[in-house]
């Protein structure tokens, strides 16, 4: 999408399955599997999806990095998870002629597996070592605190080789709360799904589009209630999505959803007090 001075490029680095009851929280399945049909196992199809960002500065920034090869020897991840990566992250941007030390900044929404996995590769030697050579990784100071300090709660989804060598190669920026990387680029911390979650702002020539990460991962969760059991906030993520989403219709804003396997991004409507992504969007 050419959007203003940006160039903003939606990625993929495959696809994986969750539970449809945890994608949904309290929503009853006969209302969610409408528009997420579920599996044998009661999992729903997801995009571990990416997005790539040109800066009028000529930077390329790269939002979450999917699961990377780390894990496809484990049969038991790949089992529970049904991964299908056919086309990787690292194929979507030699699609666009570019290598991995040509990404200059990483944004992590958060560090849970399938949103950080590709921060880091193994080296030839098995160790883990910043898979984007040049980059440097930013994220909420709550969720690097989080990640390195997990609960029984929430330590599944943390996997420190995911993010440990990122300190370990100094590629660290921390901040705190919203936060302006460069005119018109900027964080958004939403908090809700975890306490230091970010989403990521573009604005430019009366143009804003935001990646909403895991505040709000499909188009499906759009509506106010639909708020996954995942969540570790769920009552920040309402209060979040009430804000965002109101701003959002009010301004005409493109809405990117990093897991949704059809829509990718969409304006939105109100339609009997409901938001939807609206109809003439692009899938």
């Amino acid at each position: 999408m050419k959007f203003g001075r940006f160039e903003l490029f939606p990625l993929s680095d495959g696809f994986f399955r969750l539970d449809g009851g945890a994608m949904f929280g309290t929503v009853p399945k006969t209302l969610w599997c409408r528009h997420e049909p579920a599996d044998e196992h009661n999992r729903i199809p997801l995009c571990l999806g990416s997005l790539l960002i040109k800066t009028p500065k000529g930077r390329h920034v790269l939002v979450d990095t999917g699961l990377s090869s780390k894990y496809e020897r484990n049969a038991k991840f790949n089992d529970i998870y049904r991964v299908e990566r056919r086309v990787t992250l690292r194929d979507e941007l030699k699609g666009l002629g570019l290598l991995p030390g040509d990404v200059d900044l990483v944004i992590n929404t958060h560090l849970h597996f399938d949103h950080a996995g590709g921060d880091t590769e193994y080296s030839d030697e098995g160790k883990a070592v910043p898979a984007f050579e040049k980059a440097r990784y930013l994220m909420q100071k709550e969720e690097w605190e989080d990640a390195n300090h997990p609960h029984e709660r929430n330590k599944a989804s943390y996997m420190e080789e995911n993010f440990a060598p990122l300190q370990d190669y100094r590629r660290l920026e921390l901040v705190s709360g919203d936060y302006e990387i460069e005119p018109g680029l900027k964080v958004l911390r939403s908090g809700g799904h975890t306490r230091g979650h970010q989403c990521v702002m573009v604005e430019s020539e009366g143009e804003t589009a935001v990646f909403l990460g895991d505040l709000i991962p499909t188009s499906s969760h759009l509506p106010l209630p639909y708020v996954m059991g995942y969540d570790l906030y769920p009552l920040d993520t309402l209060e979040a999505k009430r804000s965002l989403l109101a701003e959002a219709r009010e301004k005409n804003w493109t809405l990117i959803f990093q897991h949704d396997v059809r829509r990718r991004h969409a304006k939105i409507d109100l339609v009997d007090g409901k938001y939807v992504a609206k109809v003439e969007a692009p899938a």
